[in-house]
């Protein structure tokens, strides 16, 4: 019980800070918050956090059960839980942040449903926290907290976030259907916004968007390190009416609120300046609720994944990834060009 207060008080504290920031930038946060938990933290776990920038583990990232390096929420004391979340929430908006602990939560759910015998159990505290480089607002570095359907992944220079990306929350159930906690969808919004608007286009609409009766058995990208452009098919939102536009562009937001409202909107006007209309929207698979489903929206610079086939579909993957962008690959490149990083 002491266990379920701590958490519901940390996140309570984690929204109330969100809500009260001040005017501090989002880099002068995570900073600020990066050295808190770090210096809370004993060698032996200061070890297991912390890694150079240029670590081979910074880019190994997975929304899998698997081992992970880092230190877990399980091997810290409730106070550096406290600061862990803390951190968490710098990067995330409140409807972001309350998305990543709730699928954190969905472990337990699943525990109870699979049992005990797994060989990666499924436990909401096996989440880990790891820091690549040195905080500071005048130098290069990132961090990510990372588990089971959930990897955030941020990268900073010069005390400005350079990259946001790759950024998987993931929901098993998709929707929880019995005991206390039935009704619970986490993605709700992404599931249901993309199927309103592939059952808002017309026929020839759809005969563009539908590329394939068959949805994939996952996200095209799975965990890829770099990922291209898949395919330029599917139908250019240019094509649609202005209340359909408007409804595709209410879904690119939802993947990019995830983030805090500064780093939501800058990236929104990246996206914007380089044409809302030359963006494709794919769906494949069925259009009913409770039918395997995909789809996708991809632009010149990015792409938002979403799957919902697993488990009778009732298992979702949402991601967003960068073609340069992702752990802030394109600023970091241009910066080491000019020299300053030499």
């Amino acid at each position: 019980m002491r266990s379920a207060l701590n958490m519901k008080f940390t996140h309570l504290l984690c929204l109330v800070g969100m809500a009260l920031r001040l005017g501090a930038t989002p880099g002068d946060e995570m900073t600020t918050a990066a050295h808190q938990f770090i210096a809370a933290l004993s060698d032996t776990q200061r070890s297991q956090a912390t890694f150079a920038f240029d670590a081979d583990e910074r880019e190994n990232w997975h929304f899998i059960p698997k081992d992970r390096k880092g230190l877990p929420l399980k091997e810290m004391t409730s106070a550096q839980r406290h600061l862990a979340y803390g951190l968490l929430s710098t990067g995330l908006s409140q409807r972001g942040y309350v998305k990543a602990v709730t699928i954190m939560s969905l472990e337990q759910i699943l525990q109870e449903m699979e049992g005990p015998t797994r060989r990666f159990p499924r436990d909401p505290e096996l989440y880990y926290v790891s820091i690549f480089g040195d905080p500071s607002t005048t130098g290069t570095w990132g961090w990510r907290v990372e588990g089971h359907h959930l990897s955030v992944n941020f990268t900073l220079n010069h005390g400005e976030v350079v990259g946001a990306t790759p950024s998987f929350l993931g929901t098993n159930p998709g929707e929880v259907r019995s005991g206390p906690r039935a009704g619970v969808r986490v993605l709700a919004a992404e599931e249901d916004l993309g199927r309103e608007l592939v059952t808002s286009l017309n026929d020839e609409q759809r005969n563009l968007a539908v590329t394939d009766p068959k949805a994939p058995d996952d996200v095209l990208t799975l965990a890829a390190r770099k990922v291209e452009p898949l395919p330029t098919i599917g139908l250019p939102l240019g094509r649609l009416d202005a209340k359909q536009k408007e409804l595709a562009v209410r879904l690119l937001r939802e993947y990019l609120g995830r983030l805090r409202g500064e780093l939501a909107d800058a990236d929104f006007a990246r996206i914007e300046k380089a044409g809302i209309d030359s963006i494709h929207f794919v769906w494949a698979g069925g259009l009913k609720r409770g039918e395997r489903h995909y789809y996708r929206l991809q632009g010149a610079t990015f792409l938002f994944e979403y799957d919902n086939t697993q488990n009778d579909a009732n298992h979702i993957h949402a991601v967003w990834r960068e073609f340069q962008g992702d752990f802030g690959r394109d600023v970091l490149a241009a910066h080491l060009e000019t020299g300053h990083g030499k």
